[in-house]
């Protein structure tokens, strides 16, 4: 606004303000002298008390006060003075205090002086300019403080917050007499972790889990991925989640192909290498998806778990594995890893069976289920979604078996481990069932028969959200299968029922408790996850370019209750701080003792294995995940068969309730707190750990990599990049206003990166999908570097040097990026090589 405009404000207006008890005004008039003629100047200011009378010493001092207040006011000029004229009101309550500028009482003069113009001088008026517009910062910097207010009393909740000082005297003793029983109680406006904790715990006590066998009865089993009764299941959840009053619904839908039995079945018999005869050991009722359909016949030989380094002892044990087939126990590792393992060694065919000494069944002919894929989603659309399957080129997953893979049940290898069959005990060290042979004998075969067919099925994926307060773009998901071969009721509906009862409850919390996330959860149904988690992993390739940007954790329900004695924990080093606190908070159900029992539970934590829903996550999109479950010391023997049961879980577990309860509190105090505070809570120095242990192993091959012409330089720089970034964010974090919001999305937004940023940028997605250094598999990983190294000392003829000087100088440029992305913006950057 400029002066003349000011100007012309005054002419209309007086302004009064009040400070403490005083009501003051300004008054302007017409100056028909001013340069600016015909507008009006500044002619007084009148103090009204709106208080009871005072003393008039005190009302001199106080005028003094004021006189030097705004001569200062005015530029401080010597020529310019105030009067003061003191008058008590008639009523006595008001006092009334009129400040006038000595220059206007001289200007009155000179008027009524009309016949001496000249007698008085004028005094010279400096910085007028400046006294306009101090006057003016003033009367908007009030107008301002008023509006603003104004706008933060219509915003708070307390009834009293905005009143005056009138109304709050007038309404008092209305309030008083208010009885108790009109109070509506307030919803507190922010929550804190003790008071949600308590709320969410509150609620879950009244769970007693009984979805757990509603969802293990009909008309919900069987329900085999793409099913009509897993279609039902999944609009029965979307359902729910609708009932629940989520944000919003909705569904996924997919074009997979999946791997079923043929119309002529799969077979196991012994041939004898001169006869024709034929002796069928068994027809097996289970099958492994994704097998190579073909028939292979051969030698048999037992190679313990199929682990490698089963099979490198085999060479020891004088039986070789080359051109022959092999018999493996299930356990320990995956399905797919044990075929992909034989595979390498040259063998033609896998036979997986459920040794006794593992899994101490006492049904012998129980059928298994497995699927022999190394990776996950749909095998025949790798690295790009199965939106529309028909869209894409033909295309073949590099981790699909090029042998034909078998189930067996107990009883048929015990017929196969018959003396007349096989010959030599397996070694003790292998505490093996006392049935258990090495290898065939001479002139006895085994004959494998695979005819299993693919099927395309439509899948549908099923998500409700709770959107966030303050980042709804960002959000935390919580997922569980739905599928299962057979029954399931261990494999998903525990986790399904953990899935829907958590959804209940926060919304619950946020509809009447006051619970305001600040981000928001997903909550995720997945279809297909016994094929290798392909729902899942459909969704993360159709929204692989955002995902990673929005999704900061997954949490993973799947067989989170297969016992009472141990809990286990598979997670990313970012969640482990987060893990810890919830395990000192959270009670074991039966022993009463806190889950938190070893501080150094997080370097014997075992790495997320293929075949857990929560691996594609971290590994193939670089969002931090975890995976959990209360477990005992040996593999939950009914998983993937028919007697996957609501009754067998129940004799297995008879504290079901009370342990799925549990594991309900510890993935809803995780969602608590990845969702309650501004800050974001994942421990990014946790890496400094990883990293330095691997540059620690790397030292070891120092003489081999100098041999090469090679150094450590980069790799040490790269390392201490990393130490300074996370330390320059610790710093950042500890001297920002948490109150700014803008600041602490910024800093999230460099600490969503570094998980991330551990996925090699140099590798293709298609071809290697699981890309991160640390958790992916491939090359490209840093235990592939180093396992590289050691192949060089134990057999220089296989070892691949131009590989190696690839490994390293990738795994060397990737850490250096996710160095870089920690540090923030590129000027911040400090790469001195």
């Amino acid at each position: 606004m400029g002066m003349k405009s000011l100007l012309l404000f005054f002419d209309f207006l007086h302004c009064p303000f009040i400070l403490g008890p005083y009501n003051w005004t300004l008054k302007a008039r017409k100056d028909p002298e001013h340069p600016l003629s015909g507008h009006s100047r500044l002619s007084a200011l009148v103090v009204t008390s709106g208080s009871k009378p005072t003393s008039s010493v005190w009302q001199r001092r106080m005028m003094d006060q004021a006189r030097s207040a705004i001569s200062n006011l005015f530029g401080g000029e010597s020529l310019s003075y105030t009067r003061f004229s003191l008058a008590r009101q008639v009523d006595g309550d008001n006092s009334h205090v009129e400040m006038k500028l000595a220059a206007d009482e001289e200007e009155n003069a000179d008027n009524n002086l009309g016949s001496h113009p000249a007698s008085v001088t004028k005094p010279r008026r400096f910085n007028s300019s400046i006294c306009y517009a101090a006057i003016a910062v003033i009367i908007f910097f009030l107008m301002g403080f008023m509006i603003g207010y104004l706008g933060y009393c219509k915003r708070a909740e307390a009834k009293a917050g905005c009143r005056g000082p009138q109304e709050t005297m007038s309404t008092e003793t209305e309030d008083t007499e208010t009885s108790e029983a009109d109070e509506v109680p307030e919803t507190p406006s922010h929550l804190f972790w003790g008071d949600l904790k308590n709320i969410f715990s509150q609620k879950l006590n009244t769970v007693d889990f009984s979805s757990i066998k509603r969802l293990s009865e009909n008309p919900y089993i069987p329900r085999e991925a793409g099913s009509q009764k897993d279609e039902n299941l999944a609009f029965f959840i979307e359902n729910q989640f609708r009932e629940f009053q989520l944000s919003k619904v909705w569904r996924d839908e997919h074009y997979i192909k999946t791997q079923v039995k043929g119309s002529a079945q799969n077979s196991v018999s012994i041939v004898p290498v001169n006869g024709t005869t034929v002796s069928v050991v068994e027809r097996p009722q289970g099958y492994v998806a994704y097998s190579k359909a073909a028939t292979v016949t051969g030698k048999l030989v037992h190679a313990n778990f199929g682990t490698k380094a089963d099979f490198e002892s085999l060479n020891n044990l004088n039986s070789p594995v080359d051109g022959s087939l092999v018999i493996v126990r299930a356990g320990k590792i995956t399905f797919a890893e044990k075929v992909a393992n034989a595979e390498n060694f040259n063998a033609t065919g896998v036979l997986i069976y459920m040794d006794y000494a593992d899994f101490p069944v006492v049904e012998a002919e129980l059928p298994v289920f497995g699927h022999a894929h190394l990776g996950t989603g749909d095998p025949y659309t790798p690295g790009f979604p199965s939106f529309n399957h028909t869209q894409f080129p033909p295309s073949r997953s590099s981790g699909l078996p090029n042998i034909p893979v078998q189930t067996i049940s107990r009883s048929a290898a015990e017929q196969l481990f018959d003396p007349k069959n096989m010959e030599q005990d397996c070694p003790p060290p292998w505490k093996a069932d006392p049935s258990c042979k090495m290898q065939s004998l001479q002139g006895r075969n085994v004959k494998l028969t695979v005819n299993n067919v693919l099927k395309e099925t439509r899948i549908l994926n099923v998500f409700g959200v709770i959107k966030g307060f303050e980042e709804p773009d960002r959000y935390v998901v919580v997922g569980a299968q739905r599928d299962a071969w057979g029954t399931g009721a261990a494999k998903s509906s525990v986790g399904t029922a953990l899935l829907l009862e958590l959804a209940r409850i926060f919304s619950d919390m946020v509809l009447k408790d006051g619970f305001k996330p600040s981000r928001s959860i997903v909550f995720a149904s997945w279809s297909a996850g016994e094929f290798g988690a392909v729902g899942a992993t459909e969704w993360l390739e159709g929204y692989l370019s955002t995902l990673h940007l929005k999704a900061f954790t997954y949490i993973n329900l799947d067989k989170a209750v297969l016992g009472t004695k141990n809990f286990k924990v598979s997670a990313s080093p970012l969640l482990y701080l987060l893990i810890e606190k919830t395990m000192q908070d959270v009670r074991h159900p039966v022993t009463g003792l806190s889950l938190y029992r070893d501080s150094n539970w997080a370097n014997k934590a075992e790495k997320l294995s293929i075949d857990n829903a929560a691996f594609p996550f971290l590994a193939y999109s670089g969002i931090p995940a975890v995976s959990f479950c209360f477990c005992e010391d040996n593999d939950y023997p009914y998983l993937g068969t028919p007697k996957d049961t609501y009754e067998a879980l129940l004799e297995k577990i008879p504290q079901l309730n009370r342990m799925a309860r549990t594991a309900a509190e510890v993935a809803g105090q995780l969602v608590i707190r990845l969702t309650l505070d501004l800050e974001l809570n994942l421990d990014y120095e946790r890496y400094n750990d990883k990293i330095l242990s691997f540059v620690k192993d790397m030292t070891q091959f120092r003489a081999d990599i100098k041999e090469m012409g090679l150094n450590l330089q980069w790799l040490y720089s790269a390392r201490g990049d990393f130490f300074r970034a996370t330390s320059r964010l610790t710093t950042d974090f500890r001297n920002a206003e948490k109150a700014n919001r803008f600041i602490m999305r910024e800093m999230n937004d460099r600490i969503m990166k570094v998980e991330y940023h551990f996925l090699s940028p140099y590798v293709s997605p298609k071809d290697s999908p699981f890309r991160h250094i640390f958790w992916g598999s491939g090359p490209h990983t840093l235990s592939a570097l180093l396992e590289n190294l050691e192949l060089r000392r134990k057999n220089r003829d296989a070892f691949n040097e131009t590989l190696l000087r690839n490994q390293l100088a990738l795994a060397t440029w990737t850490l250096q990026g996710a160095a870089n992305a920690l540090t923030g913006d590129i000027w911040d950057i400090d790469n001195e090589f």
